[in-house]
């Protein structure tokens, strides 16, 4: 992976990010949220009174422990309910598509046993692409340049 641009939605301008150790847990456990997408951005930070989106730089450092998930598989699947039950991971950096609310409610049947597999995978259609990157450690958030913090459209 070379240098690209990735995106953060939030309710201020985040020149210095940090670690995000919130009380709920995410997809992709604890760490600072980006994505390539503008689009997803500005719609992660509309839920706040004065929405930003702050741009950055990425240079991957080739030492880091990387995990990608290209698509929706049972691997990453397993990885989110991992996650979103609190276990942790040893990754510096986890990229994929994102599970958003539709899509865990989808999660919370399987693990419930209201749905199998098969049926959460045939309901798990998104409506438009999504993607993450967690940086979850401070080693990888040195990867990140802060480029602008512009305050977005509500």
């Amino acid at each position: 992976m070379g240098k690209m641009t990735v995106y953060h939605g939030s309710y201020t301008r985040v020149e210095y990010p940090k670690i995000i150790r919130g009380k709920n847990t995410k997809d992709f456990g604890y760490g600072f949220y980006c994505t390539v997408i503008r689009e997803q951005a500005e719609r992660w930070a509309r839920r706040y009174n004065t929405p930003f989106v702050n741009t950055y730089t990425v240079r991957m450092n080739t030492a880091l422990h990387i995990l990608e998930f290209k698509e929706m598989t049972d691997e990453w699947l397993d990885f989110i309910i991992d996650c979103r039950s609190g276990k942790t991971h040893h990754y510096d950096i986890v990229i994929g598509a994102m599970a958003n609310d539709q899509i865990y409610n989808y999660i919370s049947d399987y693990i419930d046993g209201i749905l199998t597999r098969e049926q959460f995978w045939i309901l798990a259609k998104f409506k438009y692409p999504t993607h993450q990157i967690n940086f979850c450690t401070p080693s990888a958030l040195k990867c990140l340049t802060f480029v602008s913090g512009e305050e977005c459209k509500k």
